[in-house]
């Protein structure tokens, strides 16, 4: 297979695992968990979000910390589940994985953590048994200060 073709069967593959996801979150809301048994929307307003409940994913907005993947994959057993392995740098492989939490209130909404101070982040690595530096490290792009 050429370049061009490895390149479309990714993007495929990761559309296909996000198309996935949603049906999986449609079906949790309708038949699984049955908290929005009539649920009829359109694509339209899915895409803005107007079903009852949420799924956000370690690295987005609302949850930056990587390093929670390594508990959901402990508590969940996914390696042995799935097959789905984490890199070092936490990232799923194959490629074309996606994971993530449900939350099924009905005020459950998407939200962004913004820029985090020092005292935030000494409390979160307190509680984490982590060292500062290392979630420093981690949680880089929402720190509001440099780092020592």
């Amino acid at each position: 297979m050429d370049d061009y073709n490895v390149i479309m069967v990714k993007a495929l593959a990761d559309r296909l695992a996000e198309a996935f996801a949603e049906e999986l979150h449609l079906r949790v809301r309708r038949e699984l968990w049955g908290y929005s048994r009539d649920e009829d929307l359109q694509t339209d307003d899915l895409l803005k979000i107007k079903y009852d409940g949420i799924r956000p994913a370690p690295g987005y907005p609302s949850q930056p910390d990587h390093t929670e993947k390594t508990t959901m994959w402990h508590v969940t057993d996914a390696f042995a589940k799935t097959g789905i392995e984490l890199t070092e740098s936490l990232a799923m492989t194959p490629a074309a994985s996606v994971s993530g939490l449900y939350f099924a209130h009905p005020s459950s909404t998407y939200f962004a953590v913004g820029k985090i101070q020092k005292d935030q982040v000494a409390d979160y690595a307190s509680r984490k048994s982590e060292s500062l530096e290392t979630v420093e490290r981690w949680l880089s792009p929402v720190l509001a200060y440099e780092p020592a």
